[in-house]
C-alpha cells in the first residue's frame, strides 16, 4: 500500500510535531488553537492510532461480508475485498498528500482548499448523513441482538429475551434508553480522539473474538463433515444476475470507510511521519478479518447465508453448545459495536460543529455547545433507532450515497482539481476510475432497488 511518509520539524524538548511554514512541514500541522488546547497532551501513540483507526473500519460491514462472497463466490470475493482494500489506501493517499501540499489539518478543510466553501459543505454534509445513517444502524442491530426484532414479519428473539423471557426491561426501547444513557453517552463526551484508544483496542478484541468462534465452528463442522464447500465464482446465468454483482459496492465501500477520522487521528499523533504506516498496518489488519469472516461465515451457512449473518446464529447448529456459541457470537459482535460508536461520533461531532457554527471558537473550548450537540445527536440516533424498521434502509442509502462520496468520489476529485499541481498522470488516471466505477455501481444499485420494488408492487 502507497501512504507517503511525511519528515516533520519538532520543537526542541518537544514530543509533538509542530506546524513550520516551509517545505518539511507536518502532512497535518497542528491549528495554533488546537495546540493551546492540548498542551499538556504528549501526543497518541502509533498503536493507540491503529486500534482507533481499526475500529472506526471494521463496523456493521462486517456482517454483511458473508452474504456479499454469497454473491461473488469465495475466489471472486476475497479478490474484490483486497482490490477495495488497495483502493481505499489510494484514496487515503491522496487525501494525505493533498493536505501536506496545502498545510491543511482536515478533511473539511482540504475541500475547502480544492471547491471552496461549498465544497467544505457538501463534505460535512455526506459526513452528516453516513456517520448518523452508520449510528442508526449500529444502534438497530444492538437493538436487534439484546432484544430481538419482528422486522422481518418473523420474530427472532433477542439475547435477553431467550435468558429471562419477554419483560418490559428487556423490550427494545428499554434496551436502547439504558444503553445511550449508560454507554454512548460517557464514550461520546471525550475531546480527544486518543481517549478512546483502551476501548478502541477492547472494541478489535471483540471483533477477533467474533472470528474466533465462528471459524472454530466452521472448522469443528467441516472436520464432522456436515459442511458443503460453497461456490468459488458467482452464479451468473442471465442479465439480471450480472447485475447483482454490482449491488455488493456500497457494503463494501460501507466496510472500508474511515477517511473522515484520518486527519483526527493524524492530528493527535507525537510524530506524524507515523499516518502512513497507521494507515497501511490498520487496513492490512481489517482485511484479514474480513476475508477470514466472510470465508468461514459463508463456509459456515453456504446458499443459506442471510444479509445480516447474525441472523444466521438464532437457531441450533447441530455442534454441542449451539446455543451458548449462537449467544457469545451476538453478545460479543453488540459489545463491539457499543465501543465503535463513539468513534464513528466523534468526527459526526465536529462536522457538525462546522458545519452550524463555521465561525466560533474551537468546540472543545465550548463546554455548552459542546454538551448541546452531543445530546442533540444521541437524542436523534435514538429516534431514529427506534422508528426505522430495517438496517438495509439505512445501510443501502448511506452506503451509495455518502460513503461512496467520503471514501473514493471527493479524493478523487480534489486529485482531478489538483489545485498545488502535484499529481502524476497515473494519479489522474486512477482517480477517474475512482469516479466511473462508484457513479456505476451506484447506477445499478438504484436500478436493481427500482425494479424490486416494482416486482413487490405488482
Amino acid at each position: 500500500m502507497t501512504v507517503g511518509d511525511i519528515t516533520p520539524n519538532k520543537e526542541k524538548g518537544s514530543g509533538r510535531s509542530k506546524h513550520v511554514a516551509d517545505e518539511k512541514a507536518p502532512l497535518l500541522p497542528k491549528q495554533q488553537d488546537e495546540d493551546a488546547v492540548h498542551d499538556e497532551f504528549n501526543g497518541a501513540s502509533f498503536i493507540g492510532a491503529v486500534f482507533n483507526l481499526s475500529t472506526t473500519i471494521v463496523g456493521a460491514g462486517i456482517m454483511a461480508l458473508p452474504a456479499t462472497m454469497k454473491v461473488l463466490g469465495l475466489i471472486l470475493g476475497v479478490a474484490v475485498i483486497i482490490f477495495m482494500a488497495f483502493l481505499t489506501d489510494a484514496s487515503i493517499e491522496f487525501l494525505i498528500r493533498f493536505s501536506k501540499a496545502g498545510k491543511i489539518t482536515s478533511y473539511g478543510g482540504l475541500m475547502g482548499d480544492a471547491f471552496g466553501k461549498y465544497g467544505k459543505i457538501m463534505l460535512q454534509i455526506c459526513v452528516l448523513v453516513n456517520n448518523i445513517g452508520v449510528l442508526i444502524v449500529y444502534m438497530i442491530i444492538i437493538g436487534d441482538v439484546l432484544s430481538g426484532t419482528s422486522s422481518s414479519g418473523v420474530h427472532h428473539a433477542g439475547v435477553l429475551e431467550g435468558w429471562f423471557g419477554q419483560h418490559w426491561w428487556n423490550g427494545r426501547t428499554f434496551v436502547l434508553l439504558i444503553s445511550t444513557i449508560g454507554i454512548f453517552s460517557p464514550l461520546a463526551c471525550f475531546k480527544r480522539i486518543d481517549s478512546l484508544r483502551f476501548s478502541s483496542a477492547l472494541s478489535v478484541a471483540l471483533a477477533v473474538a467474533f472470528l474466533v468462534i465462528i471459524l472454530a465452528i466452521a472448522i469443528f463442522k467441516l472436520i464432522s463433515g456436515t459442511v458443503v464447500m460453497p461456490r468459488l465464482l458467482p452464479d451468473v446465468t442471465d442479465l439480471t444476475s450480472f447485475w447483482k454483482l454490482f449491488t455488493v459496492f456500497p457494503v463494501l465501500v460501507t466496510a472500508f470507510i474511515c477517511h473522515y477520522n484520518v486527519h483526527n487521528i493524524a492530528n493527535e499523533l507525537k510524530d506524524t511521519t507515523q499516518i502512513g504506516a497507521v494507515v497501511r498496518t490498520s487496513l492490512a489488519s481489517c482485511s484479514i478479518v474480513y476475508i477470514m469472516t466472510s470465508f468461514f461465515g459463508f463456509l459456515l451457512f453456504g446458499d443459506a447465508t442471510l444479509a445480516d449473518v447474525l441472523a444466521n446464529f438464532d437457531t441450533d447448529l447441530g455442534i454441542p453448545y449451539s446455543y451458548l456459541l449462537n449467544d457469545a457470537v451476538r453478545v460479543s459482535y453488540a459489545a463491539h459495536l457499543m465501543l465503535v460508536f463513539p468513534i464513528v461520533f466523534y468526527p459526526l461531532r465536529i462536522n457538525i460543529d462546522g458545519l452550524f457554527f463555521p465561525s466560533a471558537s474551537p468546540l472543545s473550548q465550548s463546554t455548552t455547545r459542546f454538551a448541546f450537540i452531543t445530546s442533540g445527536l444521541l437524542i436523534l440516533i435514538f429516534l431514529g433507532a427506534n422508528f426505522i424498521p430495517s438496517i438495509w434502509v439505512a445501510f443501502q442509502f448511506t452506503g451509495a450515497t455518502a460513503a461512496v462520496c467520503l471514501g473514493f468520489i471527493f479524493p478523487a476529485a480534489v486529485t482531478l482539481r489538483d489545485r498545488h499541481v502535484i499529481s502524476k498522470k497515473e494519479d489522474r488516471m486512477l482517480a477517474i476510475v475512482m469516479i466511473v466505477l462508484s457513479v456505476f455501481s451506484n447506477m445499478v444499485l438504484v436500478y436493481g432497488n427500482a425494479i424490486s420494488l416494482l416486482k413487490k408492487n405488482q
